[in-house]
């Protein structure tokens, strides 16, 4: 058997029912793949409901399945976060890494596709391959919210966001990124965020194998709102563009009316006043909001950065902070 190793980690809220569906599935994938049946396969579920879920004994007997409990209710973004960073000491730096929600929304069936590019002898070491939505099965509100959330996204961030949960990278990469704080408000956008070599793959949205979806669409807001803080450098940077640039022409109208005014005969409406105090208000507004977004742009960059010499000792054999 090859020393590489698959690790499926998955975030669960009661979702023990589908998550034993998920791995039957993914193991007969697996099986049926000549090239994966021969790496060793390791599941870790993240119990999200802070120990409340009784189900989650069903998984004692199972020898490849391991479970992690976080002590409340974090969210399944920083569940798999937490599971990930529990269980970095045993993965090796050949092994490969994959996310994936429990409730079977993910496709076992993708699996092959999605880790392909890993597998080749040519790739890199540091890309991160990311099931790209192609179809969703939500009603049309949903659909119609979420496009207008791809819309905001794109609009403050510059980036498309089509991605979710389902990744797959090597665990030397792993080691090395998920250790970065942005981890801690968003797993997914963070992804994005650290500009890695990106490998998009086409997958479907499946259906939940068995109960009902606990997101609503306030756990979507907030959800949606998570996934702008990893990016807050490029919102600041692209902010800060346009405020300046409102300041700018605020203040070269508000020129340009003064010197009509003062040097030169020509008749001026009086409405001039009134639009000159409005230019006036909304170019101090876009210095304000200058002020404030660069100084939000600094604090970030340095929180980024903060711990960087502490990892740096833990990977050279001191104590994890």
């Amino acid at each position: 058997m090859s020393e590489e190793r698959l690790w499926i980690v998955s975030p669960s809220y009661t979702d023990v029912p589908s998550f034993l569906i998920l791995r039957d599935r993914i193991l007969e994938v697996i099986h049926s793949s000549q090239r994966l049946k021969e790496m060793a396969v390791s599941f870790v579920l993240v119990d999200d409901t802070g120990g409340f879920d009784q189900e989650i004994e069903k998984l004692q007997s199972l020898e490849d399945v391991r479970d992690i409990t976080v002590p409340f209710n974090v969210g399944h973004q920083r569940a798999i976060v937490c599971g990930l960073r529990v269980i970095l000491r045993e993965v090796k730096d050949s092994d490969i890494v994959v996310t994936m929600d429990a409730d079977g929304e993910d496709l076992p069936e993708d699996l092959p596709r999605l880790i392909a590019p890993l597998l080749e002898a040519t790739s890199e070491i540091g890309t991160v391959c990311l099931a790209r939505r192609t179809k969703r099965s939500e009603s049309i509100r949903f659909r119609m919210m979420y496009i207008c959330f791809r819309l905001m996204f794109r609009v403050l961030t510059g980036v498309t966001v089509r991605n979710g949960n389902f990744a797959a990278y090597k665990g030397l990469l792993g080691k090395r990124i998920l250790r970065h704080p942005y981890f801690d408000l968003c797993y997914s956008s963070t992804l994005i965020s650290l500009n890695l070599p990106l490998t998009e793959v086409p997958c479907a949205r499946g259906t939940r194998y068995a109960g009902r979806s606990r997101m609503n669409f306030l756990r979507l807001f907030v959800h949606g709102i998570r996934m702008l803080m990893p990016l807050t450098d490029r919102i600041a940077v692209r902010a800060l563009t346009l405020f300046s640039a409102i300041f700018g022409v605020g203040m070269l109208l508000a020129t340009l009316v003064v010197g009509a005014k003062l040097f030169s005969s020509a008749a001026i409406p009086g409405w001039t006043t009134t639009m000159l105090l409005g230019i006036l208000i909304l170019s101090i507004m876009s210095l304000g909001n200058f002020v404030v977004l660069f100084a939000v742009f600094s604090h970030s960059r340095g929180v980024s950065l903060a711990s960087l010499e502490e990892w740096i000792d833990a990977d050279s054999g001191g104590s994890c902070s």
